[in-house]
Parts: structure tokens; C-alpha cells; sequence
């Protein structure tokens, strides 16, 4: 018996302690939580790969816009500075313009003046030629009421200088030669 004993005693402790002992069960919602958490946190990462991916992608095309409306400001500015050359050359141009316009109408008025002044010396060389026939034919009377039709204002015209140079009386001097003799 003796060795029977130590095996009853064996399997009677093995079976107290199959007894006593807790089965281990095995949890399924504790596997079922594990796995549904290991998948959300799969689903969470991919999900920040992706977003950060797009948000690569948004700052290149923001980075590609912000170089192009770069460049676009750099050339508005060149053609700016470039349209703003023009335009000091046109004004100066236009200056220049007005300029000579000033310059040609004083010369205009100039010319007109002067022939104003030959057209009214002609006139008084005409009224001089015919008082001086006048007086030289003895006509007195007439040679006086051309002096007044004449006026006062056309004998200023008559020339002061005679251009034949034969030591004579200039029109102006012979006709206030006339006018001394009649009045």
C-alpha cells in the first residue's frame, strides 16, 4: 500500500486542485475589443498618412500659385516701369511738340504782322504815288483831299530809307515834304 498511496494521495490532489482551479476561459469580447482597436487605430493612421499626403499636395499648388503670381507681379512691374518710360518719352515728346507749335505760331504772327505792315505800305506807296502826281501836275486841291483820304495812319508805312540811293528824298521824307508845302 504504500505505493498506493502516495498515488491516491497524487490524484487526490489533483483532483482538489482540478476542482478548485478556475477554468480559463478565454474572453471574446476582450479579443473582439483588441482586434476592433487595433483596426481603428490602423483606420486613424492611414487616415493621417492621407491627410498629410493632401495637405503636401495643397501646399505644393499653393506654393506653385504663390511663384506664379509672383512672377505675374514681377513682369506687371517690369511692363509698369517700361509704360511709365514710354510715357515720360511721350510727354517729353509732347513737350517738344508744343513747344515748336509756340515757336511756329509766334512766327506765324510774325509773318502775318509783317504782311500786314507790306500790305498797308504798298497801300500808302499807292496813295503817295498818286498825291505826288498830284502835286507835282499842280493839282494842289486834289493832292490835299488824297492827303486826307490817305489818313493819318499810312504815311508811319511809307518806306524811310530810299533804296535807289541817288541822294533823293525817301518816300516818307518826300511825302512829309508834300504835306509841309499843302498845310
Amino acid at each position: 500500500m504504500s505505493r498506493t498511496d502516495p498515488e491516491k494521495q497524487e490524484r487526490k490532489r489533483l483532483q482538489h486542485d482540478a476542482e478548485h482551479e478556475k477554468p480559463t476561459k478565454r474572453n471574446p469580447v476582450l479579443f473582439y475589443l483588441l482586434v476592433l482597436f487595433a483596426a481603428a487605430f490602423l483606420l486613424l493612421l492611414m487616415s493621417f498618412l492621407m491627410q498629410r499626403r493632401a495637405n503636401q499636395e495643397a501646399i505644393n499648388n499653393l506654393q506653385e500659385t504663390s511663384n506664379s503670381a509672383s512672377q505675374s507681379l514681377q513682369n506687371t512691374i517690369a511692363q509698369n516701369e517700361e509704360l511709365t518710360k514710354q510715357v515720360e518719352g511721350l510727354q517729353s515728346a509732347v513737350s517738344e511738340n508744343q513747344q515748336t507749335i509756340r515757336d511756329q505760331e509766334d512766327q506765324l504772327e510774325a509773318l502775318e504782322q509783317e504782311n500786314e505792315d507790306l500790305t498797308k505800305s504798298s497801300q500808302a506807296l499807292d496813295w503817295f504815288w498818286q498825291i505826288n502826281e498830284a502835286y507835282v501836275r499842280g493839282r494842289y486841291t486834289q493832292a490835299r483831299s488824297l492827303i486826307e483820304e490817305m489818313g493819318q495812319e499810312l504815311p508811319e508805312y511809307l518806306p524811310k530809307e530810299s533804296v535807289t540811293n541817288n541822294d533823293r528824298f525817301s518816300p516818307y521824307d518826300r511825302y512829309q515834304e508834300i504835306y509841309e508845302a499843302l498845310y
